[in-house]
């Protein structure tokens, strides 16, 4: 978890200067092109521990494969649609031991503003738009307090904002960074044991990824 932090405030220290200088150092000149694909991994970590059947539970983050596919309205506002190619494997604690795993798997859709201009070699962007993430693969571990229960997860879903950076290497081709955290809106989703609600599994999570893009 220390480590994630370190690399969360990493990144978004290098996302705050980057407009500085986008306008200052000029690459491959990349107008005409509205459509871009990345594929990437992201490490993601819950920002909350929930309380679930009357214990504070830590539930681990991890990694996943994602892509994201980018239409351009303008050199400067795109529509990205991002999402976990793979799941991310979630596994819940409590002080006397592991309990139970699960896996999620976001998607999203989002406006963004790229800073900068077509011949910009940096063009950092900020993005706003609405998240899902599906849940499957709820299971107590057999030899935790939840051993021979049935646990479900409801789908959390709402808003998700994203910081992040484009390196311009050729026309075509652009390495990127980003950070995006995943705010659950609805109160959910709930945590059934059993089918008795136990809780609410509301983790917001912070991802942070790397991936390599196509413009065309």
């Amino acid at each position: 978890m220390k480590h994630f932090r370190q690399l969360t405030l990493a990144v978004v220290a290098t996302l705050a200067i980057a407009p500085a200088f986008a306008q200052e150092i000029t690459g491959p000149d990349t107008s005409g092109k509205r459509f871009a694909v990345v594929g990437g991994y992201s490490l993601a970590e819950p920002t909350k521990n929930p309380m679930i059947a009357g214990e504070r539970t830590n539930v681990d983050g991890s990694g996943a494969a994602t892509l994201s596919a980018n239409y351009y309205i303008t050199d400067n506002i795109a529509i990205e649609a991002w999402g976990a190619a793979d799941k991310f494997s979630n596994r819940v604690r409590t002080p006397n031991g592991k309990i139970a795993s699960v896996d999620t798997q976001p998607y999203a859709l989002s406006g963004q503003y790229h800073f900068g201009n077509t011949q910009s070699i940096l063009r950092p962007f900020v993005g706003l738009g609405y998240y899902e993430a599906n849940t499957d693969g709820e299971k107590a571990e057999p030899s935790g307090a939840l051993a021979g229960q049935r646990i479900g997860v409801e789908t959390a879903k709402g808003a998700m904002a994203t910081a992040g950076l484009d390196v311009n290497i050729t026309p075509t081709w652009f390495a990127r960074a980003d950070v995006r955290y995943m705010h659950d809106t609805t109160g959910q989703p709930n945590v059934t044991v059993d089918g008795v609600n136990a809780g609410k599994a509301e983790l917001n999570p912070v991802s942070v990824g790397v991936g390599l893009g196509a413009r065309f």
